[in-house]
């Protein structure tokens, strides 16, 4: 859809200040192109330093001395709704303005795992395993902290709606994998949510973390997952069986920015609604910052951004463009010797221990890529 729906409970008034950061200059025929809307939110600017944000003391990170909806009682996330409310009655119609909560799933227990293991020993070995002798982390769910990072984000918005009269989600997205879809129920389902916005979240294939040989990026089944989350919906054409994971080859960032951006163009083309909330990743919440015209901006487990977006439609045509998956290698017969950034991976194996081709028995062919 090109115009989205206005928020009504925000008021319209003042001017807005804005500044536009976009990675393409270029218009392209049949191109969504996106911008990141700067000047909101600490996280926009390069001295706030994401490995100490939290947004839970930073009202999300929204600045209180924004210019524009300055007038009456209002806080300032109403004030915020209604400069949103504006850029959208006045842009043309080919251009909409979304907000997009970007949050990262709470703890899973491939990220434990690392810790425990260190990043050389779980890139180069155990992440190519489905488990331990303890726990599993193939399609990982939550750890106990991860479930806690959840309920605070959970408390955060309960208390945000109430005090700072945030907008509500009016659509919420998740990637399939059980690590988010875990997330987004233990944040949003027990909300004090208007009828007309539930709780319903889409499960999106391409707002899964970025694709790799290790096994917690390998899906469940489409049944599997919704056994788990029935009231869940999934976006048409989503497959039984993981299409993508084969546990041989990776998607490099510029394959998985053209399936952002894919994601990113269906939301926009498909859904009037203003205030989006999506579930995902630390690597896929990167690259949607990236196909964003975003700062650089790493979220820790359980964190959450928000990003103002400006989308513009332009003319329709039919051009593609393709990027070839890499076959990933990784160490065969243990956890690797040491690590060093001059080889594959880090990986510095034992003698024989570096496998890069052939497909393990029982495994589906690897794609190419995507072309889209």
């Amino acid at each position: 859809m090109l115009k989205s729906i206005l928020l009504p409970a925000a008021v319209l008034c003042g001017a807005h200040a804005a500044t536009l950061n976009g990675t393409n200059s270029t218009i392209t025929p049949g191109y969504t192109r996106y911008s990141t809307v700067s000047g909101y939110f600490l996280q926009d600017d390069a001295s706030t330093n994401a490995s100490t944000f939290d947004y839970t003391a930073t009202n999300f990170g929204l600045k209180s001395n924004f210019t524009g909806g300055s007038c009456g009682n209002l806080t300032d996330w109403q004030r915020f709704a209604g400069v949103v409310n504006s850029l959208n009655a006045k842009a043309p119609l080919n251009t909409v303005y979304k907000v997009l909560w970007l949050g990262r799933h709470g703890e899973g227990f491939h990220n434990a795992a690392e810790t425990f293991y260190g990043t050389p020993a779980w890139n180069c070995w155990w992440s190519e395993l489905t488990g331990n002798a303890t726990v599993s982390w193939e399609d990982a769910d939550l750890t106990g902290p991860g479930i806690k990072q959840a309920q605070i984000a959970n408390a955060f918005w309960k208390s945000e709606i109430a005090v700072q009269k945030t907008p509500y989600p009016q659509s919420y997205y998740t990637s399939p994998l059980t690590r988010c879809t875990r997330t987004a129920n233990i944040t949003f389902s027990d909300l004090a949510l208007p009828h007309y916005y539930p709780f319903v979240p889409t499960i999106k294939e391409f707002f899964r973390e970025g694709i790799s040989t290790h096994t917690c990026d390998h899906r469940s089944n489409k049944s599997v997952i919704a056994a788990r989350f029935p009231t869940y919906k999934f976006e048409p054409g989503f497959a039984q069986v993981d299409p993508y994971w084969t546990g041989i080859t990776a998607e490099p960032a510029p394959a998985q920015d053209i399936r952002s951006k894919t994601a990113l163009d269906q939301v926009f083309a498909q859904d009037d609604h203003t205030w989006i909330s999506v579930t995902s990743h630390s690597g896929e919440i990167a690259s949607l910052l990236r196909v964003l015209g975003h700062r650089t901006f790493s979220l820790s487990t359980g964190a959450i951004i928000p990003v103002l977006v400006k989308g513009e439609f332009l003319p329709y045509s039919n051009a593609t463009s393709a990027v070839a998956f890499t076959t990933s290698t990784y160490c065969t017969n243990g956890p690797p010797i040491t690590s060093s950034s001059g080889v594959a991976q880090g990986c510095v194996c034992s003698t024989g221990g570096m496998r890069g081709t052939g497909l393990p028995t029982g495994v589906m062919a690897a794609p190419t890529g995507y072309r889209l």
